[in-house]
Protein backbone atom coordinates (compact mmCIF):
# COMPACT_ATOMS: atom_id res chain seq x y z
CA UNK A 1 0.00 0.00 0.00
CA UNK A 2 1.09 3.47 -0.59
CA UNK A 3 0.06 6.63 0.86
CA UNK A 4 0.82 9.97 -0.86
CA UNK A 5 -0.06 13.21 1.52
CA UNK A 6 0.64 12.44 5.66
CA UNK A 7 -0.73 15.50 6.78
CA UNK A 8 -3.41 15.91 9.15
CA UNK A 9 -5.77 12.80 7.32
CA UNK A 10 -3.09 11.23 6.08
CA UNK A 11 -0.85 10.50 8.35
CA UNK A 12 -3.88 9.11 10.42
CA UNK A 13 -5.38 6.79 7.45
CA UNK A 14 -1.37 5.56 6.77
CA UNK A 15 -1.05 4.67 10.37
CA UNK A 16 -4.88 2.82 10.49
CA UNK A 17 -3.43 0.72 7.63
CA UNK A 18 -0.29 -0.03 9.28
CA UNK A 19 -1.82 -0.91 13.05
CA UNK A 20 -4.00 -3.52 9.99
CA UNK A 21 -0.83 -5.26 9.76
CA UNK A 22 0.08 -3.65 5.86
CA UNK A 23 3.55 -2.84 4.37
CA UNK A 24 2.67 0.78 3.94
CA UNK A 25 5.48 3.27 1.55
CA UNK A 26 4.74 7.12 2.61
CA UNK A 27 5.69 10.26 1.10
CA UNK A 28 4.92 14.40 1.49
CA UNK A 29 6.29 17.43 0.06
CA UNK A 30 7.44 17.87 3.38
CA UNK A 31 9.57 15.11 4.49
CA UNK A 32 9.11 15.29 7.90
CA UNK A 33 5.67 14.95 7.99
CA UNK A 34 6.67 11.29 7.58
CA UNK A 35 8.69 11.16 10.35
CA UNK A 36 6.73 9.23 12.84
CA UNK A 37 5.14 6.87 10.54
CA UNK A 38 8.35 5.37 9.11
CA UNK A 39 9.35 5.48 12.92
CA UNK A 40 6.60 2.87 12.99
CA UNK A 41 7.29 0.71 10.67
CA UNK A 42 6.41 3.00 6.97
CA UNK A 43 8.81 3.10 4.37
CA UNK A 44 9.53 6.51 3.58
CA UNK A 45 9.76 7.42 -0.02
CA UNK A 46 12.56 9.87 -1.90
CA UNK A 47 9.10 11.02 -4.43
CA UNK A 48 5.82 9.54 -5.59
CA UNK A 49 7.07 7.55 -7.87
CA UNK A 50 9.57 5.75 -5.84
CA UNK A 51 6.52 5.43 -3.12
CA UNK A 52 4.08 3.27 -5.59
CA UNK A 53 6.30 1.14 -7.32
CA UNK A 54 5.26 -1.85 -5.31
CA UNK A 55 1.93 -1.07 -4.04
CA UNK A 56 -1.59 -2.53 -5.33
CA UNK A 57 -3.22 0.46 -3.84
CA UNK A 58 -2.38 3.99 -3.76
CA UNK A 59 -3.95 6.30 -1.61
CA UNK A 60 -3.71 10.21 -2.47
CA UNK A 61 -4.82 12.73 0.51
CA UNK A 62 -3.19 16.27 -0.56
CA UNK A 63 -4.74 19.49 -0.12
CA UNK A 64 -6.19 20.01 -3.21
CA UNK A 65 -6.78 19.18 -6.86
CA UNK A 66 -3.35 21.00 -7.72
CA UNK A 67 -1.35 19.29 -5.75
CA UNK A 68 -2.95 15.96 -6.18
CA UNK A 69 -2.33 16.74 -10.01
CA UNK A 70 1.46 17.70 -9.76
CA UNK A 71 1.95 14.15 -7.36
CA UNK A 72 0.00 11.79 -9.93
CA UNK A 73 2.10 13.31 -13.06
CA UNK A 74 4.93 11.68 -10.64
CA UNK A 75 3.63 8.23 -9.63
CA UNK A 76 0.95 7.47 -12.37
CA UNK A 77 3.73 6.12 -15.17
CA UNK A 78 5.39 4.38 -12.31
CA UNK A 79 2.35 2.34 -10.66
CA UNK A 80 2.14 -1.40 -11.27
CA UNK A 81 0.10 -3.36 -13.40
CA UNK A 82 -3.43 -4.32 -11.54
CA UNK A 83 -2.85 -1.29 -9.19
CA UNK A 84 -6.05 0.88 -8.13
CA UNK A 85 -5.77 4.49 -6.85
CA UNK A 86 -8.14 5.44 -4.59
CA UNK A 87 -8.17 9.35 -4.77
CA UNK A 88 -9.15 10.74 -1.21
CA UNK A 89 -8.23 14.80 -1.35
CA UNK A 90 -11.83 16.88 -1.42
CA UNK A 91 -11.45 18.10 -4.94
CA UNK A 92 -14.93 18.19 -5.82
CA UNK A 93 -16.84 16.30 -8.26
CA UNK A 94 -15.36 18.37 -11.73
CA UNK A 95 -12.07 17.77 -10.14
CA UNK A 96 -13.00 13.91 -9.31
CA UNK A 97 -13.63 13.55 -13.15
CA UNK A 98 -10.42 15.11 -14.49
CA UNK A 99 -8.43 13.13 -11.99
CA UNK A 100 -10.44 10.00 -13.41
CA UNK A 101 -9.36 11.30 -17.22
CA UNK A 102 -5.66 11.90 -16.10
CA UNK A 103 -5.39 7.80 -14.68
CA UNK A 104 -7.19 6.73 -17.59
CA UNK A 105 -4.82 8.46 -19.87
CA UNK A 106 -2.07 6.40 -17.97
CA UNK A 107 -3.72 3.21 -18.08
CA UNK A 108 -4.51 3.19 -14.25
CA UNK A 109 -7.68 2.47 -12.74
CA UNK A 110 -8.89 4.52 -10.07
CA UNK A 111 -11.66 5.30 -7.78
CA UNK A 112 -13.07 8.14 -6.22
CA UNK A 113 -12.85 7.53 -2.55
CA UNK A 114 -13.59 11.12 -0.39
CA UNK A 115 -13.87 10.50 3.34
CA UNK A 116 -15.80 12.04 6.53
CA UNK A 117 -14.29 12.25 9.49
CA UNK A 118 -11.15 14.60 11.21
CA UNK A 119 -7.87 13.76 12.97
CA UNK A 120 -9.28 11.47 15.72
CA UNK A 121 -11.35 9.12 13.50
CA UNK A 122 -8.36 8.86 10.59
CA UNK A 123 -6.04 7.64 13.48
CA UNK A 124 -8.37 5.30 15.07
CA UNK A 125 -9.67 4.11 11.65
CA UNK A 126 -13.08 5.15 12.10
CA UNK A 127 -13.59 7.13 8.76
CA UNK A 128 -16.60 6.83 6.57
CA UNK A 129 -15.29 6.30 3.43
CA UNK A 130 -17.54 7.30 -0.24
CA UNK A 131 -17.15 5.38 -2.82
CA UNK A 132 -17.63 5.60 -6.33
CA UNK A 133 -16.17 4.16 -9.61
CA UNK A 134 -15.83 0.77 -11.11
CA UNK A 135 -17.70 -2.06 -8.71
CA UNK A 136 -14.89 -4.49 -10.30
CA UNK A 137 -12.36 -2.56 -8.32
CA UNK A 138 -13.46 -2.70 -5.04
CA UNK A 139 -11.90 -6.25 -3.91
CA UNK A 140 -8.67 -4.69 -4.18
CA UNK A 141 -8.77 -1.87 -2.16
CA UNK A 142 -11.15 -4.13 0.91
CA UNK A 143 -8.07 -4.03 3.02
CA UNK A 144 -7.21 -0.34 2.68
CA UNK A 145 -10.80 0.76 3.36
CA UNK A 146 -11.07 -1.89 6.04
CA UNK A 147 -8.13 -0.59 7.88
CA UNK A 148 -9.55 3.34 7.34
CA UNK A 149 -13.26 3.05 7.80
CA UNK A 150 -15.74 1.80 9.74
CA UNK A 151 -18.58 2.38 7.46
CA UNK A 152 -18.85 2.72 3.26
CA UNK A 153 -21.05 4.69 1.37
CA UNK A 154 -21.46 3.43 -2.53
CA UNK A 155 -22.27 6.49 -3.94
CA UNK A 156 -22.84 4.48 -7.56
CA UNK A 157 -20.37 3.97 -10.70
CA UNK A 158 -19.36 7.61 -11.77
CA UNK A 159 -16.34 9.39 -11.75
CA UNK A 160 -17.12 12.32 -9.54
CA UNK A 161 -20.50 10.70 -7.89
CA UNK A 162 -18.32 10.40 -4.24
CA UNK A 163 -16.34 13.55 -4.56
CA UNK A 164 -20.36 15.10 -4.68
CA UNK A 165 -21.33 13.40 -1.73
CA UNK A 166 -18.57 14.69 0.17
CA UNK A 167 -19.20 18.19 -0.98
CA UNK A 168 -23.12 17.57 0.43
CA UNK A 169 -22.05 16.63 3.12
CA UNK A 170 -19.38 18.78 4.24
CA UNK A 171 -22.20 21.55 3.90
CA UNK A 172 -23.41 20.50 6.65
CA UNK A 173 -20.22 20.30 8.88
CA UNK A 174 -19.72 23.93 7.89
CA UNK A 175 -22.81 25.05 7.89
CA UNK A 176 -23.37 23.52 11.57
CA UNK A 177 -20.16 25.07 13.10
CA UNK A 178 -20.61 28.57 11.40
CA UNK A 179 -24.41 28.14 13.30
CA UNK A 180 -22.88 26.72 16.68
CA UNK A 181 -20.46 29.96 16.46
CA UNK A 182 -23.04 32.00 15.87
CA UNK A 183 -25.14 31.18 18.93
CA UNK A 184 -22.21 31.09 21.38
CA UNK A 185 -21.76 35.07 20.33
CA UNK A 186 -25.49 35.58 20.81
CA UNK A 187 -25.91 33.96 24.14
CA UNK A 188 -21.96 35.95 25.27
CA UNK A 189 -23.72 39.01 23.50
CA UNK A 190 -26.56 39.12 25.54
CA UNK A 191 -25.03 38.44 28.71
CA UNK A 192 -25.62 34.77 29.15
CA UNK A 193 -23.59 32.48 29.90
CA UNK A 194 -22.67 30.27 27.06
CA UNK A 195 -22.19 27.00 28.24
CA UNK A 196 -25.97 27.00 29.18
CA UNK A 197 -26.97 27.18 25.65
CA UNK A 198 -25.12 23.55 25.00
CA UNK A 199 -26.17 22.72 28.22
CA UNK A 200 -29.96 23.79 27.23
CA UNK A 201 -29.62 21.58 23.66
CA UNK A 202 -27.81 18.54 25.29
CA UNK A 203 -29.90 15.38 25.37
CA UNK A 204 -32.42 17.21 22.74
CA UNK A 205 -32.78 16.66 18.90
CA UNK A 206 -30.36 19.46 17.78
CA UNK A 207 -27.98 18.75 20.74
CA UNK A 208 -25.89 16.91 18.51
CA UNK A 209 -22.75 15.53 19.66
CA UNK A 210 -20.24 17.31 17.19
CA UNK A 211 -22.46 20.80 18.43
CA UNK A 212 -21.46 19.81 22.02
CA UNK A 213 -18.13 19.09 20.63
CA UNK A 214 -17.25 22.56 18.79
CA UNK A 215 -19.22 24.53 21.14
CA UNK A 216 -17.03 23.41 24.04
CA UNK A 217 -14.04 23.78 21.70
CA UNK A 218 -15.64 27.43 21.26
CA UNK A 219 -16.22 28.27 24.73
CA UNK A 220 -12.50 26.84 25.70
CA UNK A 221 -11.08 28.11 22.83
CA UNK A 222 -9.65 25.40 22.33
CA UNK A 223 -8.73 25.63 18.77
CA UNK A 224 -5.71 22.51 17.57
CA UNK A 225 -6.81 21.51 14.02
CA UNK A 226 -8.99 18.85 13.30
CA UNK A 227 -10.47 20.13 9.83
CA UNK A 228 -8.46 24.00 9.60
CA UNK A 229 -9.93 27.09 8.57
CA UNK A 230 -8.16 27.65 5.34
CA UNK A 231 -9.43 23.74 4.27
CA UNK A 232 -13.20 24.76 4.94
CA UNK A 233 -12.64 28.10 2.81
CA UNK A 234 -11.25 25.88 0.01
CA UNK A 235 -14.00 23.59 0.30
CA UNK A 236 -16.75 26.09 0.29
CA UNK A 237 -14.93 27.48 -2.55
CA UNK A 238 -15.46 23.74 -3.92
CA UNK A 239 -19.24 24.22 -3.12
CA UNK A 240 -19.92 27.35 -4.39
CA UNK A 241 -18.37 26.27 -7.62
CA UNK A 242 -20.63 23.24 -8.18
CA UNK A 243 -23.77 24.97 -7.12
CA UNK A 244 -23.38 28.16 -8.57
CA UNK A 245 -26.90 29.89 -9.91
CA UNK A 246 -26.86 33.60 -9.36
CA UNK A 247 -29.81 35.74 -9.93
CA UNK A 248 -29.46 39.31 -11.82
CA UNK A 249 -27.96 41.03 -8.33
CA UNK A 250 -25.16 38.31 -8.10
CA UNK A 251 -27.43 36.68 -5.48
CA UNK A 252 -27.02 32.78 -5.32
CA UNK A 253 -30.16 31.24 -5.82
CA UNK A 254 -30.03 27.66 -6.28
CA UNK A 255 -28.85 24.78 -3.98
CA UNK A 256 -26.03 26.54 -2.39
CA UNK A 257 -27.62 29.88 -1.33
CA UNK A 258 -26.44 29.85 2.34
CA UNK A 259 -22.69 28.85 1.16
CA UNK A 260 -21.99 32.85 0.43
CA UNK A 261 -22.47 33.70 4.22
CA UNK A 262 -20.95 30.39 5.48
CA UNK A 263 -17.39 31.11 3.43
CA UNK A 264 -17.86 34.75 4.75
CA UNK A 265 -17.35 34.05 8.06
CA UNK A 266 -14.57 31.10 7.22
CA UNK A 267 -12.78 33.76 5.44
CA UNK A 268 -12.80 36.29 8.37
CA UNK A 269 -11.64 33.90 10.61
CA UNK A 270 -9.07 33.06 8.56
CA UNK A 271 -8.22 37.01 7.80
CA UNK A 272 -7.89 37.77 12.00
CA UNK A 273 -5.08 34.71 11.83
CA UNK A 274 -6.72 31.18 12.13
CA UNK A 275 -6.42 29.81 8.97
CA UNK A 276 -4.35 26.75 10.29
CA UNK A 277 -6.45 26.74 13.08
CA UNK A 278 -9.32 24.55 13.61
CA UNK A 279 -12.57 25.53 12.19
CA UNK A 280 -13.92 25.97 15.83
CA UNK A 281 -12.14 29.19 15.63
CA UNK A 282 -14.75 30.59 13.28
CA UNK A 283 -16.45 31.88 16.78
CA UNK A 284 -13.69 35.00 16.36
CA UNK A 285 -15.55 36.03 12.82
CA UNK A 286 -18.52 36.28 15.08
CA UNK A 287 -17.24 39.26 17.50
CA UNK A 288 -15.79 42.69 16.91
CA UNK A 289 -12.15 42.89 15.97
CA UNK A 290 -9.67 44.03 18.81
Amino acid sequence: MAVIGTGTMGAGMAASILRAGHDVSVWNRTAERTVDLVNSGARGSTDPADCVRDADVVVTMLYDEAATTDAAAAFLPAMRDGAVWMQSATVGPAGAVRLADLAGRHGVATLDAPVLGTKAPAEQGKLTALISGPESLLDTVRPVVEAIAVKTVWAGTEPGAASALKLACNAMVATLTAATAQSVAIARHLGVDPALFLQALDGGPIGAPYTQLKGTAMIEREFAPSFGVDGVVKDLDLMIDATDATDADGRNTGAGRLLGAVRSAFADASERGHGSDDMASVIDAFTPPA
